[in-house]
């Protein structure tokens, strides 16, 4: 009885760690995406960022969205894959802020 707990609870933890890792995998680069959206947000309500610089910042966004799709798409992100995509990110994340405070005033 007590052997059979046992290998249902393992059996358990074996199901879930796959699902749990993948879950792992993308949540980090996901919630920069978020962080960066709303950056882009404040900066277009603030006035820091034009609309011109708004179009070339989502667009950058959402290449990054598109090559997290295409790493995924295999069921798993690969190292390499995530640090292509993390060093997307940090140019994304430098471009803002970037445009943030170049004291350009924003055209309606």
């Amino acid at each position: 009885m007590k052997s059979t707990k046992i290998a249902a609870i393992a059996l358990l933890a074996s199901l879930s760690l796959p699902a749990f890792a993948q879950f792992n995998s993308t949540d980090r680069i996901d919630q920069r995406q978020a962080n960066q959206e709303r950056r882009i947000e404040e900066g277009v309500r603030s006035g820091q960022i034009n609309r011109r610089e708004e179009a070339r910042l989502r667009a950058e966004l959402r290449d990054i969205r598109r090559m997290e799709r295409r790493a995924a798409a295999d069921g798993r992100v690969s190292r390499s894959e995530r640090a292509e995509i993390e060093a997307a990110q940090d140019r994304l994340s430098q471009r803002i802020n970037r445009e943030r405070h170049d004291y350009q005033a924003r055209r309606s």
